[in-house]
C-alpha cells in the first residue's frame, strides 16, 4: 500500500497561525530568526512565505519587534504598543493599548520621526520614579495616525511646488508639495489637505496637495481642518447608507409586538432650542408614598442589529462629534433625526426605565421594558424654566394645565433627587462652559458663558437616576455590564490643595480619607469666598478622566456605586451596548439564550469607546481654541480684565472676564523682577520685590498676539488689582 504524502507540518506541529507563532516565542523565551521559527515548527519550505507574512503582521500589530537577526516578543523586550500624544512643549506620551499600563513619557529627541496620533512601539528605557511616568523611546511607527494633513499654504516655490506648514502646531516641520490634480487651486494663506510623502531632511517632507479647503478665517474651513486632524469620519459608507434607506419612515404594527403601549402617557422631551435628535422623554406621576419617574429612551438597537453595516460604522465612530456649525452624527440622519428621534405626536419605539421612589426621591423599585410612546410635546429648557421655575404667564399660556402640573411635579422630584445626590457627596463644579455666537454672515460675534438653569438640571437628575437604575438592574442579576467608571482623584494634588488652604485658613484640616463627600463639604465651605475660584480650579485639575469598563470600579465624581450610560444611544455607542445587554437580560429564561459578550470582548469595546471619546473631547477643545484665536485677532492691543487661572514655572495663564478666552503671560515679558515658582503654594514670587501672583488673582492685561499657527493668545501684564497680596500674607 502506498503511503499518502502528507502536506504541511507533522502531527505534533501546531496549526500555522499568528497564535501558534506567539505561543512558540513565549515557550522559547528568546528572540528567533525566521529560519529558526520554521525549523521549530517542523514546517516545509513551501510554508516559508506564510511564516514571513504572519511575522510581518505580528510586527505590524506590535506583538513582535523586528531586531537585527530576527524577531522578539515586544512585552519581553520591554516594548509597549500605543498611541503617541505629543504635547505643545515638544515631548510626548504613549498611551498603551493595554489600559492596565500607565502612559510612557517620550523625550522630544526620542520621538524618531513619529507624529502626534501615530500608533507606535515604545521601548521602555527608564523605570518610573515617584510621581513620574516611565520613560521610553519610539522604536517603530506601526501606523500613521493621519494619512492626510491639513496644511497652511505659505508660498509658491520657483519650480512650481508649494511650501506648506502643517496646521497642527505639534508637527514642527514644513512640506514641499505638488498638486495631485492641476484643477486644484490654492493660494498663499489658504488651508489645504496634503498627503505627506518621504522625509527630505529633519525639518522638511515631500507631499501632495489633494484638496483645497479655503480661507483660514472661515469657520467651516476650521471645522473641516479639525475633523481631518482627528480622523473624524465625514461620510457614511455605502453599506450603512443603503441599510438606513431600507428602514421604514415610521414604526409598523409588527414592531409593536412584545411592547407595552404607553402612547396615552404624557411623555415630553426637553432639550436645547437647536437640538434635532431627541433620544430621551420623561414623565413624572404622583403615587402613594412618593413618585413614579418614567424615562423613555429611543430603542436604536431594534433597527441596528449587531454586526450590521450601520452597527459597524457606529462602533468605529464611537459617538457623535459636535462642532459650532456642524455635527458628524454616529448614525445617518434618517435614524438620528427621524425614525429613532422621539419627535412629537408620532409613535416611537423605546426602552423605558420606570422608577418608583419614596417621598424623599429615593428609588425603591425599578422596571425596565420595551414600549411604544408618543411624545406629547417638544419643549426647550428655556420654555420649562420660564413656565415652571419662573412661572411667567406668557410662557404658561402655551401649555395645558395638565402639562404644567406634570412639569411642576417633575421639578419637585428633581430637586429632591438633587438633594439626595448632594448628601452622598456627588461633586458639581460650577464652572462656566463657553458658547460661541455667530452673526448673520456666519462670523463669530461673541464667546460667552453658556446659560444654564434648573430645567437643564432636571433632565440631568433624571438621566443620572435612569443610568444608575439600569446599572443596578444588571448587577443585581449578575449579568455583564459596560460600566461608566470614574477613578478617584489624584491624591497628591488633593493633599497639595488642603495644604495650600490650611496655611491661610486654620479651619481647613486634611481628612484622613479624602472622599467625594469631604471634597463637596470643602467646596461648600469656600462658596462665596475669595478662595472659591482656587478650590474649584485645583479640584478640577485633580480629577481623572472617566472611561468605560466591564469592571465596576464606581464613579468617584457622582459618588455612585453603580453607573452606566444608557440614555443616549443615538449619539453614544456605549449606550447601544447597554441596551443590548438589558434586552439579553429581559429575554433570560425564554428558552433561547440571548448572546451575551464575554469580559474580553467588553474590555476591547470599552477601550475603543474610551479612546473615541477622547478624540471627540480633543476635537472640541481644538475647534474652540481656533475659533477663539480667530475672534481675538482684531483685538490685539486692547486691554482686558482677567483672573489668573493656572500657574507654571514659565508664567501664568489668565481667563478674560469680557469674553471666554484664555491666554498666557510669560515671565520673559515681566522686567520688574526675577520670579520663582512655588508649586506647593501655586504662586510666583518676585525675588527682589516679594511681589506675588496666585490663582484667582484679578489682573489687567493687554493682548499682545493672537497666533493661529501656534493656537496661542499671548498677553502682557498691565496692572494688578488692588486686592493683590504680598506673599508673606499667603504663607
Amino acid at each position: 500500500m502506498t503511503r499518502k504524502k502528507r502536506n504541511g507540518p507533522g502531527p505534533s506541529a501546531p496549526p500555522l497561525s499568528a497564535a501558534a507563532l506567539l505561543k512558540l516565542f513565549k515557550e522559547m523565551k528568546r528572540p528567533m530568526s525566521r529560519a529558526e521559527v520554521i525549523r521549530q515548527l517542523k514546517l516545509k519550505k513551501k510554508d516559508k512565505a506564510v511564516v514571513k507574512d504572519l511575522l510581518r503582521d505580528l510586527v505590524q500589530k506590535g506583538k513582535l519587534v523586528r531586531i537585527r537577526r530576527g524577531y522578539g516578543l515586544a512585552e519581553s523586550m520591554h516594548c509597549i504598543t500605543g498611541r503617541l500624544e505629543i504635547q505643545r512643549q515638544g515631548y510626548g506620551f504613549v498611551v498603551p493599548e493595554d489600559s492596565r499600563r500607565k502612559d510612557v513619557f517620550v523625550n522630544q529627541r526620542d520621538l524618531n520621526e513619529a507624529w502626534h496620533g501615530d500608533r507606535v512601539v515604545v521601548s521602555v528605557v527608564g523605570e518610573p520614579k515617584a510621581g513620574r511616568n516611565a520613560e521610553g523611546r519610539i522604536v517603530r511607527i506601526l501606523e500613521r495616525g493621519r494619512k492626510v494633513l491639513p496644511v497652511k499654504v505659505v508660498k509658491r516655490m520657483t519650480g512650481g511646488e508649494w511650501l506648506c506648514r502643517p496646521s497642527d502646531p505639534r508637527l514642527g516641520f514644513g512640506i514641499i508639495a505638488t498638486l495631485k490634480d492641476p484643477s486644484i487651486k490654492v493660494k498663499p494663506g489658504e488651508i489645504a489637505l496634503c498627503a505627506p510623502g518621504e522625509r527630505i531632511d529633519p525639518a522638511m517632507w515631500e507631499g501632495e496637495i489633494t484638496k483645497s479647503l479655503g480661507e483660514e478665517a472661515d469657520i467651516a474651513v476650521q471645522e473641516a481642518l479639525v475633523k481631518s486632524n482627528h480622523n473624524i469620519r465625514t461620510r457614511f459608507p455605502s453599506g450603512s447608507v443603503n441599510q438606513a434607506e431600507t428602514l421604514p419612515p415610521e414604526p409598523s404594527g409588527k414592531d409593536f409586538k412584545g411592547r407595552r403601549n404607553l402612547s396615552d402617557k404624557q411623555f415630553v422631551t426637553i432639550d436645547g432650542a437647536t437640538a434635532r435628535d431627541f433620544d430621551d422623554a420623561v414623565l413624572v406621576e404622583r403615587r402613594k408614598g412618593g413618585y413614579r419617574l418614567w424615562v423613555a429612551i429611543a430603542d436604536v438597537s431594534h433597527y441596528v442589529p449587531e454586526g450590521s453595516p450601520l452597527d459597524r460604522e457606529a462602533f468605529e465612530r464611537g459617538n457623535s462629534y459636535y462642532f459650532p456649525r456642524s455635527v458628524e452624527p454616529m448614525f445617518p440622519e434618517k435614524l438620528s433625526n427621524g425614525l429613532c428621534s422621539l419627535n412629537p405626536d408620532v409613535p416611537r419605539l423605546t426602552m423605558v426605565v420606570c422608577m418608583d421612589t419614596d417621598q424623599e426621591g429615593r428609588t425603591r423599585q425599578t422596571q425596565v421594558f420595551p414600549a411604544v410612546i408618543r411624545s406629547h410635546a417638544r419643549l426647550t429648557y428655556t420654555q420649562v424654566f420660564e413656565a415652571v421655575m419662573e412661572k411667567r404667564a406668557e410662557a404658561r399660556a402655551g401649555m395645558s394645565p395638565e402639562l404644567i402640573a406634570m412639569l411642576e411635579l417633575a421639578e419637585e422630584l428633581a430637586r429632591k433627587i438633587n438633594v439626595l445626590r448632594a448628601q452622598r457627596g456627588s461633586l458639581d463644579f460650577d464652572l462656566p462652559e463657553p458658547e460661541i455666537f455667530f452673526d448673520v454672515h456666519g462670523e463669530t460675534s461673541d464667546i460667552r458663558p453658556r446659560k444654564r438653569n434648573f430645567a437643564h438640571q432636571l433632565i440631568e437628575e433624571f438621566m443620572i437616576a435612569a443610568n444608575e437604575a439600569v446599572a443596578h438592574f444588571l448587577v443585581e442579576r449578575g449579568l455583564p455590564c459596560l460600566f461608566r467608571i470614574h477613578p478617584p482623584a489624584d491624591e497628591e494634588k488633593l493633599k497639595n490643595l488642603f495644604r495650600l488652604l490650611s496655611r491661610t485658613d486654620k479651619s481647613v484640616v486634611m481628612p484622613k480619607e479624602i472622599t467625594p463627600k469631604k471634597l463637596q463639604m470643602l467646596v461648600a465651605s469656600m462658596a462665596g469666598t475669595d478662595k472659591e475660584y482656587i478650590v474649584n480650579r485645583m479640584l478640577l485639575r485633580s480629577m481623572k478622566q472617566a472611561k468605560y469598563s466591564p469592571d465596576n470600579e464606581g464613579h468617584f465624581g457622582l459618588a455612585s456605586e453603580e453607573y452606566a450610560h444608557f440614555t443616549s444611544p443615538i449619539r453614544r455607542y456605549a449606550d447601544l451596548v447597554l441596551h443590548r445587554l438589558v434586552k439579553a437580560a429581559l429575554h433570560e429564561g425564554e428558552g433561547v439564550p440571548a448572546p451575551v459578550p464575554g469580559r474580553k470582548k467588553l474590555l476591547n469595546v470599552a477601550n475603543h469607546l474610551s479612546s473615541r471619546e477622547r478624540v471627540a473631547m480633543d476635537a472640541e477643545r481644538e475647534i474652540l481654541k481656533r475659533v477663539t484665536v480667530l475672534f481675538m485677532r482684531d483685538k490685539v492691543g486692547e486691554t482686558f480684565d482677567a483672573v489668573i487661572s493656572h500657574i507654571t514655572d514659565f508664567g501664568f495663564f489668565v481667563e478674560l472676564k469680557e469674553v471666554m478666552a484664555e491666554g498666557l503671560i510669560r515671565l520673559s515679558t515681566m522686567d520688574d523682577d526675577y520670579y520663582t515658582y512655588w508649586p506647593q503654594r501655586e504662586m510666583l514670587v518676585g525675588e527682589r520685590t516679594g511681589r506675588s501672583f496666585y490663582l484667582g488673582q484679578a489682573v489687567e492685561v493687554v493682548l499682545e498676539e493672537a497666533s493661529v499657527e501656534r493656537l496661542e493668545l499671548n498677553f502682557n501684564l498691565k496692572s494688578v488689582a488692588a486686592a493683590a497680596k504680598d506673599y508673606k500674607d499667603l504663607i
